[in-house]
């Protein structure tokens, strides 16, 4: 019964990643850990092989469209491919103990709430880089666009590779920052790009180190897969504002509950 639990749980959240874009790892590792009793660092493994094979589709699309920046996606990997294996030797070195998993709980914690502010003051924030445009926006959008995406890639790979968050609206916001002159349909698919590659390789390490559970990725691609196309239909139709500000202040709530229990024990 409860294979097809997890099933539910991937309709819903891929209903809510077609609708929005937002809440692929930040809403699944959390559900998979509250609601199902998932060990974190299963949740974390099992979740990066479900959005890496989840956006693959998405990747086709973009590449078949043209609106990805492969450029952007190599400078990215360069930064995130050697952090995403350097915290896989960390994961492997510790195996699974109590202390790990209230780390992956926290770092988990921190960044669907990143996640989640980050969805909800975007556009206040673009604007804000749009008004200034001083010396240090001025050498991030020159010289230091390359090395600081690098840096990126760096931040995402890690915090990607320990919470299964962090590929898609973070990653998303960094690319926004750095390449204002691009258009935000290739920043898209280059975000999508990147997210494919990096959980892919975070997800395969996971399960080298025997944290994926691979009937429950049957399960929760079973459901996840129609709930994305679902979610597309339904954006359509409802406001983008709405959607995301539910979304983000759902997020909310579980990054709370989520600090709430590492603290009270």
């Amino acid at each position: 019964m409860q294979d097809w639990a997890f099933s539910l749980a991937g309709l819903v959240v891929g209903t809510a990643v077609g609708a929005t874009g937002v809440g692929g790892g930040s809403l699944m590792t959390p559900i998979l850990i509250l609601f199902y009793g998932i060990t974190p660092a299963v949740a974390v493994g099992t979740d990066l092989l479900y959005a890496s094979i989840s956006k693959a589709f998405g990747v086709l699309l973009h590449g078949r469209n043209g609106s990805l920046d492969w450029k952007i996606v190599g400078w990215l990997a360069a930064g995130s491919v050697p952090a995403a294996l350097l915290t896989l030797l960390f994961l492997h070195h510790h195996g699974a103990d109590k202390e790990l998993d209230q780390l992956i709980k926290l770092v988990l914690a921190v960044a669907v709430l990143v996640t989640a502010t980050v969805s909800l003051l975007q556009d206040r924030f673009w604007h804000a880089l749009q008004r200034n445009q001083g010396g240090f926006v001025e050498w991030l959008h020159g010289a230091g666009q390359r090395p600081m995406t690098v840096v990126c890639g760096v931040l995402i790979g890690a915090l990607v590779t320990i919470s299964s968050v962090g590929a898609g609206v973070i990653g998303m916001m960094m690319l926004l920052i750095l390449y204002p002159k691009h258009a935000p349909i290739r920043l898209v698919g280059s975000d999508l790009a990147h997210a494919v590659l990096i959980t892919g390789i975070a997800g395969l390490g996971h399960a080298g180190i025997g944290t994926v559970n691979y009937n429950m990725l049957v399960f929760l691609l079973v459901g996840a897969l129609p709930g994305i196309w679902i979610g597309s239909r339904i954006g359509f139709r409802l406001s983008d504002k709405a959607l995301k500000k539910t979304i983000a202040g759902l997020l909310i709530f579980i990054a709370v509950t989520m600090l709430w229990k590492i603290f009270a024990h």
